[in-house]
C-alpha cells in the first residue's frame, strides 16, 4: 500500500474527516462523503461508510477510501506511486488516467494478505484550478478476489472515472469539528482543517499574510500538572513560522471555567511587517483547545478585543 506523508497545511502553521451524507441513486451522480471535496459515483452495493472516509460494501469486504489532502502532499504521493517497492503488489501497472475533474495517475495490482488475494487500485490526482486548488486526492480501492464478479476491473475504472472535485463544503466541515462557534466577532471562516481545526480571517482575500487571522484547533496530550502547562504553551508557540518572536506576557488564567494559559508576543510576519499575537490554551482532561490570533501591531487593541470575543464564544461539542 502506498505510504502517505501528511504534511501540514500552509495556513495551519500552528499545528493544527467523514461520515454520512444523503445518497441518491447509485450511478446517477457523484456522491460526496460529508466534509470532503472529492466524490464519485459508487459502484455495485457501495454505501457511504461511517468507519472510514469513503465507501464500503461491508458484506463483500470492499472499501473505497478517499484522502482529501493539501496539494503539497502530492509530490510525496507521486514519489510513492513510482517507487520500486509497492508493498508486495504483483501485476503492477501504472498509467495516466482521465477522470471527470482532470487527469491523474492510476496504480493497480494485487497482493496476498492472510491467504486472501486482494486487488487494489490507487488513483492519485490534484486540484487543477477554479474553486479547487489546494487539493491532493488519493482514492484507494480494495476488492477481494471473491468480489471480482461484482467489482471487476472495468467496474472500478468506471467508478474512478467519475471522480469529481468540489469547493470546500465549509458548513459540512464545521459540523464535523469537536467544537462550535457562538461568536465570530466579524471574522469569517476561511478554511476547516481535517485534523480538527479552523482558520478565521478578516479581509477580502485568503492571504493571511496581509490581514488578521485566527487559528482554532484541538489537540491531545496536554499535561495534567499545573506547573507543566506554561512550558507546554510556550513550546506550542515556538512552532510558529514567524521571525523575531518575542514574548511580552505569559501567565496562567481561567478560560471558560477551566485552567488555561495566555501568551502575548510580538513578531515579524512573512512579509516583514511587525505583528502582534496572542495564544490561549484551554486545558481539559487529556487534551487542549488552542486559540491563536495574529494581526498588525497598529490594529492590536481593536483586534485583541475581537479575538477574545471569539475565544469566549467557543463551546466543545
Amino acid at each position: 500500500m502506498l505510504r502517505i506523508l501528511l504534511v501540514p497545511l500552509l495556513a495551519a502553521m500552528f499545528a493544527i474527516w467523514a461520515g454520512l451524507a444523503s445518497l441518491t441513486a447509485a450511478g446517477a451522480e457523484p456522491v460526496f462523503p460529508l466534509g470532503l471535496r472529492i466524490g464519485l459515483e459508487p459502484a455495485g452495493d457501495l454505501k457511504l461508510s461511517a468507519r472510514l472516509p469513503g465507501f464500503e460494501d461491508a458484506d463483500r469486504k470492499v472499501a473505497v477510501t478517499i484522502l482529501d489532502l493539501p496539494v503539497r502532499a502530492y509530490d510525496e504521493l507521486e514519489r510513492s506511486a513510482f517507487a520500486q517497492n509497492q508493498a508486495g503488489l504483483s501485476d503492477l501497472k501504472r498509467e495516466s488516467f482521465p477522470f471527470a475533474s482532470g487527469v491523474g495517475i492510476l496504480v493497480s495490482g494485487s497482493v496476498q494478505q492472510n491467504g486472501v488475494t486482494l486487488h487494489r487500485w490507487f488513483l492519485l490526482a490534484s486540484g487543477a484550478g477554479g474553486n479547487v486548488q489546494d487539493l491532493a486526492a488519493l482514492i484507494n480501492v480494495e476488492v477481494p478476489a471473491a468480489a471480482l464478479s461484482v467489482y471487476s476491473d472495468a467496474v472500478i475504472r468506471k467508478a474512478l472515472a467519475s471522480v469529481t472535485f468540489r469547493a470546500a463544503p465549509l458548513q459540512e466541515q464545521l459540523g464535523l469539528l469537536p467544537f462550535k462557534f457562538n461568536e465570530l466577532a466579524g471574522f469569517r471562516v476561511m478554511q476547516a482543517i481535517p485534523a480538527g481545526g479552523v482558520i478565521l480571517t478578516d479581509g477580502p482575500s485568503d492571504d493571511i499574510s496581509q490581514q488578521p487571522y485566527m487559528i482554532v484547533s484541538i489537540g491531545r496530550g496536554a499535561p495534567d500538572e499545573r506547573d507543566d502547562r506554561g512550558k507546554f504553551a510556550r513550546d506550542l508557540l515556538a512552532s510558529a513560522p514567524l521571525r523575531d518572536l518575542s514574548v511580552t506576557l505569559a501567565e496562567p488564567m481561567r478560560i471558560a471555567g477551566l485552567p488555561g494559559f495566555e501568551i502575548r508576543a510580538q513578531a515579524t510576519g512573512p512579509d516583514g511587517a511587525p505583528v502582534s499575537l496572542v495564544q490561549w490554551v484551554r486545558f481539559g482532561s487529556g487534551g487542549f483547545l488552542r486559540i491563536v490570533g495574529v494581526g498588525r501591531k497598529q490594529d492590536w487593541d481593536m483586534l485583541f478585543t475581537r479575538f477574545r470575543a471569539v475565544r469566549d464564544g467557543i463551546d466543545l461539542r
